[in-house]
Formats: C-alpha cells, structure tokens, sequence
C-alpha cells in the first residue's frame, strides 16, 4: 500500500485525525466530505480534497497533498492541479487552503518566488517528524506519526497508540477500527511479516480475545448485515429468505424491513 492511500485512508475513515493535525480540532467534521478528485487535464489527481456540503459554503476547501519525497516540480502541479479544480468543479466556497504534509523539511523543495502571492493566504505546511510532544500526547496525530516511524521503533509506539485507543476510546465499534488500523499500519511498515505475525507483536491476539472486542465484531457485523436487508427486499427476496441468507431472526428482519 503507498502512504499516500495509507493517509487516504486514514482521513476518510477518521477525518478528525486531518483537522487536529492542521491545529483545527473544532472543526465541525460532519459538513465535510472526504475524496480525491481527479482533473481531466492530463489526468492529474489530487491527494484528496475536504469539500463543506452544499449548505456551508462559507466554510473553506481544503486541498490536501501527501510528500514524502524531493520534488521539485511539486508546486508547480500542486497549484495547477487546484486551479484546474476550481475550472472544472466550480466551487461557491471563497475560502481555500493548500494542506501539504511532508514526512519530514529536508523533502521539501525551495518554494518559487512566482508564487509567493499564495504562500501566506493559502498555504500550510507540516512535518510530520517534527509534531514532537502533539504525537505522544494525541492519539489522532500518533496514528499519522505511525506512519513515518522508524521500524526500530515502530513496534513500541503503535503498542502505546493500541493502549491510548482502549484507554480513551469509549465506542468499542470506533476503537475496534482505529485497532485495525494501527494493525494495518504496522503491516504496511513490515511486509515481511505475516498478519497473525503482527498480531502477536501488537500483543492483538490477546485484545481480540476480550469480551468488549467480540462484542464490537458482533455489533458492526449486525449492522452490516442490517444495511443489506433494503437491498434484497428490493431484489425481490421475502423476509423468510433475507433472514436464512443472513442468519438472522425472522422479527429482527421485520423489523428492520419496517423502518
């Protein structure tokens, strides 16, 4: 998996994690969508872009991009990739911000004087090797840190994130996915690991073991198979049959089918 589908990934599912590492954590997250659109003019694509909904158009676009590599045409697609953006979207928002989030300085190119009119409005950056005391202090910012941790120390630090997640992580559904996250994260950072390897460095096949997790495996696979019930009555399929295909109760079908 390539780091930037990892932070893809990692804001799509968890998009309070981008506001805190901004320094914005009260943003109101539920008005924004998360994707990555791609610009038809020679198929550029952008990292991923945090667009309000229709009705709070008055809140800005953030235009994130992932570098964890010198490049030094970088700004030159990154500005023309988000005015080609404006062109074809069309936009009503009047505010926007171009969020870049290098692995570390030393990735970063000279910025070009052409575009110094857009550095201070517009412009921010952020290193993700210099978050310090916000990485060990924050769950959010020590799961992006994860990322670009060094293997040897790796191990230590996603252990610690494991045990903030059960700490400070009341919804057993919402840290049953940060953990498979954090796990997913680990994957990516040994490839030469086996999953059940990995568990068992992360001390996970204990977790997995516990009530609370077996409790959370079971609720989010009932909603799962909750959220497949309008689908099959649309497909022609009775109450008797969904709750065979699914096994589930035949009233916890009827019920739902109600709703």
């Amino acid at each position: 998996m390539k780091t930037d589908a990892i932070f893809y990934e990692i804001f799509k599912e968890f998009p309070s994690i981008f506001f805190e590492v901004i320094g914005k954590p009260e943003t109101n997250i539920n008005i924004y969508e998360f994707t990555a659109p791609e610009i038809k003019q020679r198929s550029f694509r952008l990292d991923g872009v945090f667009s309000p909904q229709p009705e709070f158009n008055h809140e800005p676009l953030y235009f994130v991009e992932i570098q964890f590599y010198k490049d030094e045409e970088f700004y030159d697609r990154l500005f023309t990739s988000i005015f080609l953006y404006f062109s074809q979207y069309q936009p009503s928002n009047p505010d926007w911000y171009a969020i870049v989030i290098y692995n570390k300085r030393s990735n970063e190119t000279a910025f070009p004087p052409r575009y110094r009119a857009l550095l201070e409005p517009h412009l921010r950056r952020f290193y993700l090797d210099e978050l310090g005391e916000v990485a060990n202090n924050s769950l959010s910012v020590g799961i992006v840190r994860l990322v670009v941790e060094a293997s040897n120390k790796a191990g230590e630090l996603a252990k610690l994130l494991i045990e903030k997640a059960r700490e400070e992580l009341t919804d057993t559904l919402i840290q049953k996915k940060v953990l498979e996250f954090i796990e997913t994260i680990v994957v990516y950072k040994f490839p030469n690991l086996s999953r059940e390897e990995v568990e068992a460095m992360l001390n996970l096949d204990l977790i997995r073991d516990t009530k609370v997790y077996q409790e959370a495996f079971e609720e989010g696979e009932l909603q799962a198979k909750l959220k497949m019930i309008p689908i099959l009555l649309e497909l022609g399929l009775s109450i008797q049959q969904i709750a065979e295909k699914l096994k589930l109760d035949v009233e916890i079908v009827r019920e739902a089918a109600s709703l």
